[in-house]
């Protein structure tokens, strides 16, 4: 405010420091007379006065100017730091889609991994039961490697009987054959016994009698009885030894037949054997390697969850630092927009002064030509 004969003024800076007074400038009031053409020596004094007044004057309206000067460039600078930070805060972090997106592949790749894993643990059940039913096949072929073995045995048993058999039988043919040739000497024997009882009775009856009897035909006849019964004997004890011969082969064939079919089928058990083991452990490796793929999707999971887990927390960590370096940068811009305030209103304090000095100037420069 400006007050007669001087002026003052006050403003707040940007720095805090104490308002600015000025001194009272001190006029002459008998200069507002009218001019007297006397040459007065108060006047050369009172107007020596005013020239040195003014010389100050224009010396302090100097050194205005060049602070509003500086003033109008701190404030340029601070309308273009200001422009910046406007056009920082016009882009928006997108850092919640990034997060939630993040989070959403995260969450997919777990489901995917849950699927995975009850896939494989459906798979593992499978092989577990193929496996028990392997086993249980297994077991029941062995069961039945058992009972062929008992079989076989039994069989075994039953050939080497019948082998004994046939060994007992081969004895008492060649004892029946012994027998029969016995029989047969026996059977020679008594017909060349009969023949010569009946060539003596022949000499007898030709010596008492004194007649002719044909015991040709008497001894063709013998002889041929005895030989049919000899030959229907040869013929009935062959026979008999034949039958007996073919049972005994037959039997044997029969047994043996059976020894190559229970070789066989132990063969084919212990072939499906040898098979139901290398199954056996192709499933058990087969397990193995499906447990440990499990175990490696279970590790793998845990690592992505645990990595997923750990990105969010760092873009959870990022989330913050953002907001508060975007909750710094409005508080800046709050300041400088206080700033900027403050400068205008000092820069208009000081244009009022100005503008009211350059009036005061003007009047006395005005005072003075008259």
């Amino acid at each position: 405010m400006s007050k007669p004969g001087g002026f003052s003024s006050q403003s707040d800076t940007p720095s805090g420091n104490k308002p600015k007074s000025y001194p009272n400038v001190v006029t002459n009031k008998d200069l507002l007379e009218p001019n007297n053409p006397k040459v007065d020596p108060k006047d050369q004094s009172a107007k020596s006065q005013e020239k040195d007044q003014m010389v100050g004057l224009n010396d302090k309206f100097i050194a205005f100017i060049d602070k509003v000067q500086n003033l109008e460039q701190q404030n340029k600078v601070r309308d273009t730091h200001l422009k910046i930070l406007k056009e920082h805060e016009d882009y928006k972090g997108n850092v919640d889609a990034v997060v939630q997106q993040l989070a959403n592949e995260l969450q997919r790749q777990i489901e995917k991994l849950a699927r995975d894993k009850q896939k494989l643990k459906q798979e593992l059940a499978h092989c577990q039961d193929q496996v028990d039913q392997t086993r249980n096949k297994y077991q029941d072929e062995i069961q039945k490697k058992s009972d062929l073995e008992n079989d076989f045995v039994i069989n075994k048993k039953d050939v080497d009987e019948g082998h004994l058999a046939a060994v007992a039988l081969a004895l008492e043919l060649e004892d029946l054959m012994g027998e029969l040739d016995f029989l047969r000497r026996g059977y020679d024997e008594e017909l060349k016994e009969l023949e010569s009882h009946i060539q003596n009775k022949t000499v007898v009856v030709k010596e008492s009698n004194k007649r002719s009897l044909d015991m040709d035909e008497i001894i063709d006849s013998v002889k041929k009885q005895y030989a049919d019964m000899t030959s229907r004997a040869r013929e009935e004890a062959e026979l008999w030894n034949q039958k007996k011969m073919d049972d005994i082969v037959l039997t044997a064939g029969q047994y043996e037949q059976d020894v190559r079919n229970v070789k066989k089928e132990i063969a084919d058990m212990l072939r499906l054997t040898q098979r139901l083991k290398a199954e056996l452990e192709t499933l058990k490796k087969q397990k193995i390697v499906l447990e440990k793929d499990i175990e490696d999707v279970e590790v793998d999971g845990q690592n992505a969850l645990e990595q997923a887990r750990d990105n969010i927390v760092a873009l959870e960590d990022a989330l913050r630092r953002a907001k508060q370096d975007m909750a710094r940068q409005v508080r800046e811009y709050q300041e400088l927009m206080n700033l900027k305030l403050a400068l205008d209103i000092e820069i208009a304090t000081y244009r009022k002064l100005l503008e009211g000095e350059e009036m005061r100037m003007k009047y006395h420069i005005r005072q003075q030509d008259y």
